[in-house]
């Protein structure tokens, strides 16, 4: 049974503190381009040729557990071992900007993850991976391809396909502190909002879920303490 939320530092009062900006536009990185339909349908295939016999499943650790991008007909609590939520990938558009760039959310090596195991429809397979590729591609190569890993759940494990930084990517960013990440988190706004309120849709939820992610709370705090520091009333 989820636990009862714990009372965020971090709140909306301090998200309508930071800026709203216009769309920046592509980065324009040099190792990248803009994925296409073909990529697109080429991801979509490789996903149903390696899935295991069997039901169809997704592992959620951020974004996708507050704004799924697909239907789902069940769900369950899901650890990954092995794995960890680490704000790690470098961005300038989508909610930063080239002069306060974000970090965006990736599942990433070491360490262990709680979050959500989502079923696919199979009736409408590649209907829902089209969505969820569409929203979680916008380059190739990505940076977080996304991989099948074993998730242990109540009812037994699963394997679950899950977008995974790459850390040789140059967009990967490593070996920062809690309070660094933080530094640029209260900072960093770009057109499709700012990472604060990320940090607090994610921390949000799986605080509903009875998710106590430690690093993740600490974090919250810190972006609040940071926030009243730039955007004082």
């Amino acid at each position: 049974m989820p636990l009862k939320p714990r009372t965020l530092h971090l709140t909306r009062d301090h998200l309508a503190r930071i800026p709203v900006i216009d769309d920046p536009g592509p980065p324009g990185y040099a190792f990248v381009r803009p994925a296409t339909d073909a990529d697109y349908d080429a991801e979509v295939e490789r996903y149903v040729a390696t899935a295991p016999a069997g039901d169809f499943w997704i592992f959620a650790y951020g974004s996708l557990i507050w704004n799924p991008a697909t239907e789902f007909d069940a769900e369950r609590i899901a650890v990954a071992r092995g794995w960890h939520r680490n704000f790690c990938l470098f961005d300038q558009r989508f909610r930063g900007n080239p002069r306060q760039p974000g970090l965006m959310l990736c599942l990433d090596r070491g360490g262990t993850c709680r979050g959500v195991a989502y079923r696919l429809p199979a009736e409408r397979l590649r209907e829902n991976l089209h969505k969820l590729i569409r929203r979680e591609m916008s380059m190739v190569p990505s940076a977080f391809p996304a991989r099948w890993i074993k998730a242990m759940t109540e009812t037994g494990p699963l394997t679950v396909l899950a977008f995974v930084i790459n850390r040789r990517d140059p967009r990967y960013v490593g070996g920062l502190d809690l309070a660094e990440r933080a530094d640029r988190l209260a900072q960093a706004h770009g057109w499709k909002g700012s990472m604060a309120e990320y940090v607090l849709s994610t921390v949000h939820k799986l605080e509903e879920l009875g998710i106590h992610d430690r690093n993740l709370w600490e974090i919250q705090r810190l972006v609040a303490e940071r926030i009243e520091h730039h955007w004082p009333l």
